[in-house]
């Protein structure tokens, strides 16, 4: 397919498309989103602190352990090329058993309450430990570490496991929780994070852009995610002194907080420690610790354009409702039509060899046809994500960046469009 260039694009150059969606891509080139692919990593260290001792015991709940060893295991790692990460650590002190496990971009620790003999740490297959916990006959758990042996012995009822280890001193050492904590409010934060994180890059290649830019400034957090082809911007009013921090944090690892948030309970708060190189998240007895990303964030401001064309106010549940029925038939990235016409917007894709769709709603559009495309994934999360009954639509031409701004006027979509053919 051959592919033209649209002039002055901002965030990417509008792809051609076919009328009737030919093989090829319909997501629209980057231009402009170039940056440094630089990223800081955690040190690997050995966990020198974590004693291996002479073998402990420990006895909890079942269903407390099930529910903490559901937390950390988000952050196993699954690659396999260490396999010590692969695995959960477990280390007892006092009335208490830690639990932590880290990929070595994130790291989730957890503690529960138990009875412990002796003192220590051991790591144990975290997949393995997960599943059969789960299984487990009885409420009550023991676990006893023999490192003279290399097993750990887990014992619930009449059932008794065996399971081989690895040396808690090849675990690298987790980053420190110890850090000024500021709260956060945790609504806030979250709803944040749920806002922007859809438009975060997944390509690897392009670390800078696998993140979200995290700003708190005088009473406000500002968090800006984009993938060179949209763009995601949210402002949130916060009640409480927050601290100066401007980070690039891995989005993963955001969305990982939402889900420790709700999985956690707690206080109505998140405590966050800011580190040169990592970033502390607290709730409830469980911690989350990730990098921060180097490299230079895109000017987001100087990306969003200050005049229009056409503005208009669509409701927000018909639009989306439509855009999700239509885009039922843009396959194989073929791209959604929205043609503007006298008091009408209509819908429309096509895809070869497939079939068709059109559906049309009244809209307060006055003014020449006015016909642009977009790729269906991106405008509907757009739409999904704006909050109100209205959405606020704001067009230059067909071959510039659209808007959609959320009625309280604090969140801003900005998607490329897509060149269409014919």
């Amino acid at each position: 397919m051959e592919i033209e260039t649209a002039p002055e694009d901002v965030l990417a150059e509008a792809a051609d498309v076919s009328a009737a969606g030919a093989a090829g891509s319909a997501r629209p080139t980057e231009n402009v989103m170039s940056t440094e692919n630089v990223m800081s990593t955690e040190n690997v260290v050995p966990a020198g602190s974590a004693v291996t001792g002479t073998g402990m015991r420990i006895s909890c709940s079942r269903d407390e352990l099930v529910a903490k060893l559901g937390i950390v295991s988000r952050a196993v790692s699954t690659r396999g090329t260490v396999q010590v990460l692969s695995g959960i650590l477990l280390s007892a002190d006092g009335g208490a058993l830690s639990l932590a496990a880290t990929d070595m971009e994130l790291s989730l620790r957890a503690t529960l309450e138990a009875e412990v003999e002796g003192e220590g740490a051991v790591v144990i297959p975290g997949k393995l430990l997960v599943d059969l916990a789960r299984l487990l006959p009885e409420s009550a758990v023991t676990i006893e570490y023999r490192p003279e042996e290399g097993v750990a012995q887990v014992a619930s009822g009449s059932a008794t496991y065996r399971l081989n280890t690895y040396s808690a001193e090849d675990f690298p050492r987790l980053p420190p929780i110890e850090a000024q904590l500021h709260s956060i409010d945790r609504e806030a934060l979250l709803e944040t994070v749920d806002r922007v994180a859809r438009s975060a890059s997944r390509d690897e290649s392009r670390p800078v852009l696998t993140g979200i830019l995290v700003r708190f400034e005088t009473g406000k957090l500002v968090m800006v995610a984009t993938d060179s082809y949209r763009l995601s911007v949210k402002e949130t009013e916060l009640a409480a002194s927050a601290p100066e921090l401007e980070a690039i944090i891995p989005a993963r690892a955001l969305q990982e907080l939402a889900r420790l948030c709700g999985s956690s309970g707690g206080p109505g708060t998140v405590e966050l420690g800011v580190h040169e190189n990592h970033v502390v998240f607290g709730t409830g007895d469980a911690w989350l610790t990730t990098r921060r990303i180097d490299g230079q964030f895109p000017n987001f401001r100087q990306l969003l354009p200050e005049t229009f064309e056409v503005e208009l106010s669509i409701n927000r549940s018909e639009l989306y409702d439509v855009v999700r029925r239509v885009a039922v038939l843009a396959q194989r990235n073929s791209p959604l039509r929205l043609r503007f016409t006298e008091g009408e917007l209509t819908v429309s894709s096509q895809t070869q060899d497939i079939g068709e769709a059109k559906e049309s709603l009244p809209v307060a559009y006055a003014g020449d046809e006015f016909l642009i495309g977009f790729n269906a994934e991106f405008l509907r999360d757009g739409v999904d994500s704006i909050k109100g009954d209205d959405v606020l639509l704001k067009l230059i031409n067909p071959l510039r960046p659209a808007i959609l701004v959320d009625p309280a006027g604090d969140f801003t979509y900005l998607i490329m469009p897509i060149r269409l053919a014919g």
